[in-house]
């Protein structure tokens, strides 16, 4: 049949971007269709969909190395390393020193713990349960090997808390479904002061499948002695597949 590129909003699960394709292209309505590589809910991006005898070939795709473009909200720390998650740490907002030198100290190979908010499986459950019913302590958590291929600094900026409050709140609000995103989104109304500048650096990676940015990100704060999170991913390429090639039909 066919591959598809599509563009993953923020706030959606792969799942929801797929049905809402599905939705505006009814010719696919009765055919098989899979995602091959997933996207958080607070990620956003390129999303290859196959269709018809094309799903047998999801491994195939799931394997090619991607590029992310992605933002680092210094400060804070949540149990989910991005803004769809409990806050677990709060310490100086202000930029840390050796950023860009810190960055690329990650280039490389190395293994990577999966997130305990994941859908990786264990023992038949996967972690994020086990991480919601508090007890983590009692399964040893799966790692892989993935590898950096190169990692960029781009940009530091500031943003006013009543700004950042604002974007984190709607984007939240978008996501469907139990991800405990009330009360997350109370904590943050209660914690962005509005009259703060918060720091951000945008960064850039192109890494091997099975990364995870939202963990690339809480060790980048450990190297730098600081707390972190993820505050925006957006995945721009997999293999030879670009962004810009989003809702588009590869026959």
């Amino acid at each position: 049949m066919s591959v598809i590129s599509l563009y993953k909003q923020r706030g959606e699960t792969p799942l929801e971007c797929v049905e809402r394709f599905i939705q505006s292209n009814s010719s696919y309505k009765d055919v098989s269709v899979t995602y091959a590589g997933r996207l958080d809910p607070m990620a956003e991006g390129l999303l290859i969909i196959l269709t018809g005898e094309d799903v047998y070939k999801k491994d195939e795709f799931t394997k090619l190395p991607k590029v992310y473009e992605f933002e680092v909200l210094w400060g804070f720390e949540t149990d989910t390393y991005d803004a769809l998650g409990l806050i677990t740490y709060i310490t100086s907002v202000e930029l840390p020193k050796g950023v860009s030198g810190a960055v690329s100290s990650f280039v490389g190979k190395y293994t990577q713990e999966y997130p305990p908010y994941s859908s990786k499986t264990v023992l038949g459950k996967p972690l994020f349960m086990w991480a919601r019913e508090g007890v983590l302590n009692t399964i040893n958590i799966p790692t892989k090997e993935i590898e950096i291929f190169k990692l960029e600094h781009t940009q530091d900026v500031n943003i006013q808390g009543g700004l950042l409050k604002e974007d984190i709140v709607n984007s939240l609000k978008k996501v469907k479904g139990d991800f405990r995103q009330v009360e997350i989104i109370k904590q943050w109304e209660s914690v962005l002061i509005e009259n703060i500048n918060y720091s951000i650096s945008s960064l850039k990676v192109s890494c091997s499948s099975g990364t995870y940015i939202r963990s690339l990100v809480q060790r980048i704060a450990k190297k730098l002695q600081t707390h972190a999170l993820a505050l925006r991913i957006k995945r721009v390429s997999i293999g030879d597949f670009n962004i810009k090639d989003s809702q588009t039909v590869f026959k």
